[in-house]
Formats: structure tokens, C-alpha cells, sequence
């Protein structure tokens, strides 16, 4: 080429790179030389229907996908009555772009018991009209963490078409399991991680052997002995609130778990002592022989501020600062609540003093 001409390169759609000849006159030809892009590993090309894509979402879609007001769900509150999600607000909150109805079984603060079979059926008879409109199924997920070991559980009878279990709440190891009705058929279900064809394709990486076979053994033995463990741990807990009342006494003592006509875990006692400077965490700081919470671990961030749970459920701001969660295993005893509650009053006194002085 003269000086007059430069030379550039133009990749075309087919992933080939032409040489064009550009002259002084602003016209262009293509040279009869032509290359060929083979190092898709390193990079690829748009496809013309990805840029129109993204084209679409940088006019439509700018907003921040993390801001508060945005609602990727729909999140419904427990009653104030009864403590556990009402079906009919479910079902009032559901949208034509519904897909999902996603609740706890028991609750891992209050122990109260949601009602996911009534959901499910309620579901099942919307899902048949949804269909006849063209709309998507909803499915139904329920987290069983705390109801395992503690109640019955079965995925058939609560008619839900995920059920999240976890080993470490009914003496299993820290390992989880995910069950799926039809999974990849009836249910959809699709790997979150990629790569070896373990699990039917469903998760990559090699399986935990020896966890997976102590869940295993954990769920044998709740199977066969889930009345026994219930009956023993709904005694020790209802022994432990007739000596948490007569030890406080009615007036002092709030029960932030019981609610009229709601049913709760056999082993969940979440109660508050009416007083100032008895927040949860500062009577547990003076108990010499009681391990216990004043909500669920994965909150524990919040400080001294009150169980959000606590306050959907209507429990008085003052009263859930100073609430306490103890919950009853199958070797505790009766013995154990004398010492623990024992314990409780000590460390209630020694802070009443405390601010009195």
C-alpha cells in the first residue's frame, strides 16, 4: 500500500478477520486476503441476539437490583394472634409471576408450627386454575431444619415439593440434605455448581462419605424413635415453664411462644423476665452453670436490638429485649431445669443489685 491507503482489520460474524483497504476517498474494499479467528478460549464474540440483550437492559433495566425498595419476593407476616403465617395472606399475596412459596416449617425462635399442608393443598387447587391460564405452577418449599427429630415429617403428607433438612439439629453431623419430589421431572431442579456428574448431575465434588452415612443413622434413628424423643422433651419443657412461673411469678414472667390455637416444638421455651436492665444477653452473661440463646445463631449480629421475630409476632418491644430461648435435648432432665433456673434467679438478683447499688 501507498500513503495514501492504511490497512485495517474488521472481524466479520462468521468469526473471520478481513483485511480492508481504506483509500483517500473515504471508500473502502476488502483486500483478497482473508483470516481466520481460531482462539475462542481466549475470547469469543457477541452473539447478535446477546447484544440486543444487553442493549435492552442498559434502557430498561438500569436500577440498582440491590436496592431496598426493590421486591426479586413477596415477604408475608405472621399473625400477631397465633404467631404463624396465615394461609389466606399467603394466598392473597400471590402474583400472575408467582413461582415459588418458600416457608419454615417450625420456627427456630418461637417453636411455632406453620401450617404447610393447608398451604399446600390451598395450592395445589390455585396451581389447576393457573394452568388453565397459561400461568406458571407454584411450587412449594418448606425449611424442616427444626421440626426434624422434634415432630413427624413427611414430604408427601405436607405435599410440598422441596424439603431443606439439616444434620446438626437432630444429632447428625453438620452436613445437609435437599429433598426433591421428581426431582428433574416432576420438580425442576438445576445444579448451582458445575463440573463431575456426582448426584446425578445435580452437585459436582466428591460425596462426603462418611457425613452422608451419619445423617444416614441420625434419620434411622429418629424414625424409630420420634414418639419416645418428643414425649420425653415436651415433658422436660413444660416442667421447665411451671418452674420458670413459679420461680418468677406470673406478673414478671412472659411466655413469648405460646399463642392461642397455634401449635409449637415439644422442645422450645422462649420467654422474657419483665425488668429494666435484663436484656437477654446480660442475664446470660451472669449465669455460672445455663448455656443457652437469646435467639437464633445467624442473627446473632443484631447485638442487644430485639428479635425481629419476636416483634412480627407482637410481642412489646421491652419485653423481647429481654427474651431468652432455651430449648430442651432428649438427654435433659428435670434435674437440669432446677439447676438452670436456679441459675436464672442468681443472675436476675445479682443484676437487680447490680443497678440498685
Amino acid at each position: 500500500m501507498d500513503g495514501d491507503q492504511v490497512e485495517k482489520m474488521v472481524l466479520t460474524k462468521d468469526g473471520r478477520k478481513t483485511a480492508v483497504d481504506k483509500e483517500c476517498d473515504g471508500e473502502e474494499k476488502k483486500s483478497v486476503e482473508s483470516k481466520v479467528y481460531m482462539d475462542y478460549n481466549a475470547t469469543t464474540p457477541m452473539a447478535p441476539e446477546v447484544i440486543q440483550t444487553v442493549t435492552e437492559a442498559m434502557h430498561e433495566a438500569w436500577g440498582n437490583p440491590s436496592s431496598s425498595y426493590t421486591a426479586e419476593a413477596t415477604f408475608v407476616p405472621v399473625s400477631k394472634i397465633t404467631g404463624q403465617v396465615e394461609v389466606d395472606d399467603i394466598i392473597a399475596a400471590i402474583r400472575p409471576t408467582t413461582c415459588l412459596v418458600s416457608i419454615m416449617l417450625a420456627n427456630n425462635e418461637t417453636g411455632v408450627i406453620m401450617p404447610i399442608s393447608e398451604l399446600s393443598q390451598q395450592i395445589q387447587i390455585l396451581n389447576q386454575n393457573r394452568m388453565a391460564l397459561g400461568l406458571p405452577r407454584i411450587l412449594m418449599h418448606t425449611d424442616a431444619a427444626q421440626m426434624i427429630g422434634k415432630g413427624r415429617v413427611d414430604g408427601q403428607d405436607l405435599g410440598v415439593d422441596y424439603l431443606t433438612i439439616v444434620g446438626h439439629k437432630f444429632y447428625a453431623p453438620r452436613i445437609g440434605a435437599l429433598y426433591v419430589r421428581g426431582p428433574g421431572v416432576t420438580t425442576p431442579l438445576h445444579p448451582m455448581l458445575f463440573g463431575g456428574g456426582q448426584e446425578w448431575n445435580f452437585r459436582p465434588g466428591t460425596e462426603n462419605t462418611p457425613m452422608i452415612a451419619g445423617l444416614g443413622k441420625a434419620a434411622e434413628l429418629v424414625n424409630k424413635n420420634c414418639e419416645d424423643y418428643e414425649a420425653h422433651m415436651k415433658e422436660v419443657r413444660d416442667y421447665l415453664e411451671k418452674r420458670l412461673e413459679a420461680s418468677f411469678g406470673k406478673q414478671r414472667l412472659h411466655f413469648n411462644s405460646q399463642f392461642p390455637g397455634a401449635k409449637r416444638l415439644c422442645n422450645t421455651c422462649n420467654f422474657s423476665v419483665w425488668g429494666p436492665g435484663l436484656q437477654g444477653r446480660m442475664v446470660l452473661s451472669h449465669c455460672k452453670t445455663l448455656l443457652a440463646s437469646v435467639g437464633a445463631a445467624c442473627h446473632s449480629e443484631k447485638g442487644d436490638q430485639p428479635s425481629s421475630i419476636l416483634l412480627s409476632c407482637g410481642i412489646p418491644y421491652e419485653v423481647a429485649q429481654n427474651a431468652l430461648r432455651l430449648s430442651v435435648g432428649r438427654d435433659t432432665t428435670k434435674e437440669d431445669v432446677d439447676v438452670i433456673v436456679e441459675d436464672l434467679k442468681q443472675s436476675v438478683a445479682q443484676l437487680e443489685q447490680n443497678r440498685v447499688t
